[in-house]
């Protein structure tokens, strides 16, 4: 085989290997572009969740502050019915402290309409639940992202460099960024729990 030949070979080979890399970093391109839309998605799904947690327990405090008020004016009263001899005021003092009575129970749960101390704390909880569901989908999409990015210098630079060892090496941080990003879809909380759990046996 002539030199002109192997030549043409080696540019044919390489020329090869390049369209598989460029082929590699488009599809690094593509996920790492569902994966930065997940992102941002789950970082603002957190931030809302966020403002309605808070929202529910700042109702859940007036709530409790008017309860708070109420079965200490009911107690005070109670102790000063008890030295009242009418039975006129007698009986308007009784109206008032039933009355009081069932503010104070439907203040403390309303399944009805969902605005008893009761229920704003479940929903409280749940939103909150909600909320670091989401900030752990974020974590593990940014993550996710990163070894993209990186899958895709790596690429790059092997197109360059001639070195092919770089190109798997993107390959292989892809793969990493592909199992972030379903761990971000699908259980968010196992692959920082492991990562978590893994630190402190190391410690």
């Amino acid at each position: 085989m002539s030199e002109a030949q192997e030549h043409a070979e080696h540019i044919e080979h390489a020329a090869h290997s390049n369209k598989g890399i460029a082929l590699l970093i488009a599809v690094l391109a593509l996920v790492l572009a569902f994966t930065e839309t997940l992102g941002k998605s789950a970082q603002t799904s957190s931030l809302a969740y966020n403002v309605q947690s808070s929202d529910t327990w700042a109702f859940y405090q007036a709530r409790n502050s008017r309860s708070t008020t109420v079965s200490t004016a009911k107690e005070v009263m109670e102790i000063e019915a008890a030295a009242i001899t009418d039975p006129a005021q007698k009986a308007a003092i009784a109206k008032k402290l039933e009355d009081w009575d069932k503010r104070l129970k439907r203040w403390a749960s309303d399944p009805e309409k969902g605005e008893g101390m009761k229920e704003l704390m479940e929903k409280a909880q749940r939103l909150e639940a909600q909320r670091d569901h989401a900030m752990e989908q974020y974590h593990n999409y940014e993550i996710g992202s990163a070894a993209l990015q990186v899958g895709i210098v790596l690429a790059s630079a092997s197109i360059i460099t001639s070195m092919a060892v770089l190109a798997w090496l993107g390959g292989a941080l892809g793969v990493v960024g592909l199992i972030f990003m379903f761990s971000g879809l699908y259980e968010p909380e196992l692959i920082l729990h492991l990562f978590a759990s893994s630190h402190m046996i190391g410690h």
